[in-house]
């Protein structure tokens, strides 16, 4: 029996973000205006048979596939917010889940750290894949779980301010997001971000 974790759908990537996962995808690029779907199940090797139909299902591309033990993980894309929807679709009646049978993101935290100092940007930006922090800035760390949403959460940081992605990891046990800014955007993105997540049905597992 297959469980479902993450089940969101980006109606937009924002430029940002689009560009972050094409750092880090294996699969096919996804440019800045296309819609997307991030799927999180367990366990992680069904992953493999849950791309093959949603890709069989439409006209989609995948961008990121990721296989643990515990957790997979699917990103797919399409300029076509319908053909995303289908893909989605098609995988849920797969697995015979609705979309509220995710689970609900929870929050573990939410912390601002402003004035970075040079030696802890210094630090972030030897291990980022996105922006860097820079001297000043304020630094809004978020984790949450499942790890999926992570990613939901950093597109919809970006719609809401005008921050930088610095990181972002969406897989495993729990997810990360790094954002970097003048204080005034950070505090605004902080804000929707936490918003967002708490918008999210599915049900309690904590």
């Amino acid at each position: 029996m297959v469980d479902l974790r993450t089940y969101v759908f980006l109606d937009s990537l924002q430029l940002q973000m689009a560009s972050y996962l094409s750092t880090v995808s294996k699969g096919y690029l996804p440019v800045g205006g296309q819609a997307c779907c991030i799927i999180e199940i367990a366990p992680g090797i069904e992953i493999n048979t849950l791309t093959d139909i949603a890709l069989k299902a439409t006209h989609v591309t995948p961008g990121m596939q990721i296989v643990e033990r515990a957790y997979g993980m699917l990103e797919i894309h399409s300029d076509s917010q319908g053909d995303i929807r289908q893909a989605g679709e098609a995988v849920l009646q797969a697995i015979e889940k609705k979309d509220s049978d995710r689970i609900r993101p929870r929050v573990l935290t939410s912390q601002l750290i402003k004035n970075v100092e040079d030696h802890h940007a210094q630090l972030i930006n030897r291990t980022r894949m996105g922006m860097m922090l820079l001297r000043g800035d304020t630094l809004f760390v978020l984790e949450v779980e499942p790890a999926g949403y992570a990613y939901f959460a950093a597109n919809e940081a970006e719609k809401a301010a005008r921050i930088n992605i610095i990181d972002v990891m969406g897989f495993g046990k729990f997810g990360r997001v790094y954002i970097g800014g003048e204080e005034a955007e950070v505090l605004e993105a902080k804000k929707i971000v936490e918003k967002r997540l708490a918008e999210i049905t599915g049900r309690e597992e904590y």
